[in-house]
């Protein structure tokens, strides 16, 4: 077998839910070994979120828990115990990054002080995923996920065609860390190799709100640049059709706001009369009486399917997309050609599908090494190999260590 990008890397993970989960697996599907620490007992809050096979929940049959944590070794430990610190900083004598996203009011309660964990291993890297930063007045406020996409001001840009009276929405899901998750495993290889250059780790204050701020360009740089303030959507567009309408079996995309685009369209809808009216002219006098427009559309799009639809479009160099759903992803024969599923096998969840990885690597392909561990399963495992012994192992479950 070839070797993996990020073999001979070993990473400590300190982390809860998506955010340091998602950074940390990322590495370890690059080869990294990584070593998973959850809490005892409860372990991971990941856990009880699912989705859950057959909608039934357990804590070794999480959805979002199998899935961040593929290619991870397992442990529990309790650091905020003195007896769990000094376990941690014999594991963190061998590592070559701390990630975690334990919250800052917390992080001297669990022995997360990077000055005195350098005194140990000066070329360790801390990665700390935070809300809002280590510093500042707002350092020690708790998130939520909807909390932080307000904050990184995303949802004030979303919303639906003609939401004008929606309030700001959220995508989906846990967002916010998993952005999160990828931007600070990238810092997180940037400092692993100006290690290799320096000789020495270094500390990183990861802040999600300054993450998801940078991610949207447009809303970042206007106000900095040309002093403009970029509204949220309200279903107003200066040019049109551009929006996204229903048809019979699903909902497509359509964008024709050129001549020879709307031409087209106009003509795969049989060039009806109404076309012709001065109302529709340009792409200006759409946009402006756009709301006449729809009334045509709506009706006409709604007994078309989705596919015909795209295929017929894209032939004329017409830019309509469906809109897929995660259904239609699961089943994309696309992403079946490329292997992007693979069937994964967990002792207690059984044999699932998941993702793989986005990246195809000529040399050092991803390769599935072990599924998500049980809580704990490798604590035997890892503390042998910090040389404590069994009857230690034990003594340290009976007082709630591991």
């Amino acid at each position: 077998m070839p070797g993996r990008a990020l073999e001979g890397i070993r990473v400590v993970e300190c982390g809860d839910m998506v955010a340091a989960s998602y950074g940390a697996k990322l590495m370890a599907d690059m080869g990294a070994e990584v070593i998973k620490i959850e809490i005892p007992g409860s372990g991971d809050p990941a856990r009880q979120r699912g989705p859950f096979p057959g909608k039934m929940p357990h804590p070794e049959k999480s959805g979002l828990f199998l899935y961040l944590n593929t290619n991870k070794r397992g442990i529990t430990l309790n650091l905020e115990s003195p007896r769990g610190q000094e376990i941690l900083r014999r594991l963190l004598t061998q590592a070559d990054l701390l990630i975690h996203n334990v919250h800052p009011t917390r992080m001297a309660a669990c022995g997360l002080d990077y000055d005195q964990l350098a005194t140990i291993n000066p070329q360790l890297v801390m990665t700390s995923i935070t809300p809002f930063g280590l510093t500042g007045p707002q350092s020690h406020y708790h998130a939520t996920d909807l909390t932080l996409w307000n904050a990184g001001g995303l949802c004030y840009l979303n919303g639906v065609a003609g939401g004008e009276d929606l309030p700001p929405l959220k995508v989906f899901g846990q967002q916010a860390g998993f952005q999160g998750g990828v931007h600070a495993a990238s810092a997180s290889l940037g400092a692993l190799f100006a290690r290799i250059r320096d000789g020495v780790g270094q500390h990183i204050d990861f802040s999600i709100q300054e993450c998801l701020m940078g991610m949207s360009e447009f809303a970042a740089i206007m106000p900095a640049y040309i002093d403009q303030i970029v509204v949220r959507y309200t279903g107003n567009k200066a040019i049109r059709p551009l929006d996204i309408m229903e048809c019979k079996d699903g909902w497509i995309y359509l964008c024709c706001v050129e001549e020879h685009q709307w031409k087209g369209f106009v003509d795969i809808m049989g060039n009806p009369e109404w076309a012709d009216e001065s109302l529709f002219a340009t792409r200006l006098e759409r946009a402006e009486n756009w709301d006449a427009l729809k009334l045509f559309l709506e009706p006409w799009v709604k007994e078309q399917s989705v596919e015909a639809l795209y295929r017929e479009a894209q032939s004329r160099r017409i830019p309509f997309a469906p809109v897929s759903t995660m259904g239609d992803m699961f089943t994309s024969d696309h992403l079946k050609a490329r292997g992007f599923f693979a069937e994964i096998t967990h002792p207690v969840a059984g044999t699932l599908p998941y993702p793989t990885a986005p990246a195809r690597f000529s040399t050092t392909p991803w390769t599935l090494r072990r599924p998500a561990p049980c809580l704990g399963q490798h604590n035997s495992e890892v503390y042998g190999e910090l040389g404590i012994t069994g009857k230690e192992l034990e003594q340290l479950r009976q007082e709630g260590i591991i």
